[in-house]
């Protein structure tokens, strides 16, 4: 592996470091500025944080990372900021799954990575203020680099303003990466974001992208680091906009309903969950995006 690639490697995983700090400080400014609502005499959310572990190999060290979870806040029913850099060796189904997915050959004679992200997943508890989903990473193998990663919005009550607003904030953020992005890449979450079963959408969408590798490193990190950029700009304003809107009874248990779409994809579909757990990242990590709460017909 080259010198260049340890060291794009190491400007990735602190880049997500970074991320991570940002937004945790925002969800902790939003929690303490709350002084108004249904529950607005209680204690401000805080962070609960601990340190992950990958399980590789008795005596290896395969990373980690920060699990930071908020329950019960104000503003906050669950949400989650992870961010982790684990690495080790692929095993069968992965290799398997990474072959047929980016037709690369030789996965089973050399079957080492690595992969650096943040993960986040909020849930709140006002049932007008949309729930929202962002991750960004970095994935290495021997037989090539890419990134990957987006944010979409979830919400139980839909408000064409807020979905007008998320979109057109990412919008912004990509157009400097040439015209074609956003549409292309908000194509991509439409797609990736449907639940076959149920034959709709999880959400209003957002932004997407895969096994991203132009073959431009940093201009792949530079639009990976723009997504990120985009989030807090992006969200922020729909729960200032929202989270002291009246909510009823039948508010929250459409808000329950929708969660368990949310499950149901998570469960079903996302390959993030399915890679986290067969490579042996912490499971209570890698399903920290479950919410606290949810409800079926």
């Amino acid at each position: 592996m080259s010198d260049d690639m340890e060291a794009e490697k190491a400007r990735a995983a602190a880049w997500f470091r970074t991320l991570r700090d940002e937004i945790v400080t925002a969800f902790v400014a939003l929690e303490e500025s709350h002084a108004e609502g249904p529950l607005s005499a209680a204690a401000p959310g805080t962070f609960d944080v601990r340190e992950t572990r990958r399980s590789g190999e008795v005596g290896e060290d395969a990373g980690g990372g920060l699990m930071s979870v908020m329950r019960g806040g104000r503003v906050f029913e669950k949400v989650g900021v992870n961010v982790s850099t684990v690495h080790g060796k692929l095993g069968k189904r992965a290799q398997a799954a990474m072959a047929a997915r980016k037709g690369l050959p030789g996965m089973d004679k050399d079957p080492r990575f690595w992969a650096s992200g943040i993960s986040l997943v909020a849930h709140m508890q006002n049932p007008h203020v949309p729930a929202v989903h962002m991750n960004t990473r970095m994935f290495w193998t021997p037989h090539g680099w890419w990134f990957g990663g987006g944010s979409d919005l979830n919400p139980c009550i839909e408000y064409d303003a807020d979905t007008a607003h998320f979109h057109a904030t990412q919008k912004a953020h990509l157009d400097p990466h040439g015209a074609a992005h956003y549409p292309r890449l908000k194509e991509w979450a439409d797609t990736y974001f449907h639940i076959p079963h149920r034959g709709r959408a999880r959400g209003v969408g957002g932004i997407f992208m895969d096994d991203y590798c132009t073959g431009d490193w940093q201009a792949d990190f530079t639009l990976t680091q723009d997504i990120g950029r985009a989030f807090l700009p992006a969200y922020l304003p729909l729960v200032e906009r929202r989270r002291l809107q009246h909510w009823d009874e039948a508010d929250k248990d459409a808000q329950l309903i929708h969660r368990g779409l949310y499950a149901e994809y998570n469960l079903v579909y996302d390959r993030g969950t399915r890679f986290g757990l067969e490579t042996g990242h912490d499971a209570n990590a890698v399903l920290m995006s479950l919410p606290p709460l949810a409800k079926w017909v």
